[in-house]
């Protein structure tokens, strides 16, 4: 059973960084893409970006291009979220999620809160 766990979240001020982690366990983690996703209260999920299952090719939603960047370490099982020059707007449940094809996301995880104070 493939398990996705992500962490790192918190309450930041504005203008701060984060990192957020993802841990994908029972699967393939190197065969996946992966994605992440966030959802503020009262709003839809909203995608952030994808990365390619070896890492060579990424995708960004505009909301974070130039701030956030996304990486993996396929010896470790881990994907990574780089948050930079955070704004209130950010404010959100950040999910990441693996996809065996490009069908759709397979696996997601339960989410890591992050706030940003202005």
């Amino acid at each position: 059973q493939v398990q996705v766990v992500e962490s790192g979240g918190g309450l930041v001020q504005a203008g701060d960084s984060l990192r957020l982690s993802c841990v994908v366990s029972g699967g393939t983690f190197s065969s996946y893409a992966m994605g992440w996703f966030r959802q503020a209260p009262g709003t839809e999920r909203e995608f952030v970006g994808r990365i390619s299952s070896s890492g060579a090719n990424t995708y960004y939603a505009d909301s974070g291009k130039g701030r956030f960047t996304i990486s993996r370490d396929n010896a470790k099982n881990t994907l990574y979220l780089q948050m930079n020059n955070l704004k209130p707007d950010d404010t959100a449940t950040y999910y990441c999620a693996a996809a065996k094809s490009f069908t759709g996301y397979d696996y997601w995880g339960r989410g890591t809160q992050v706030t940003v104070s202005s």
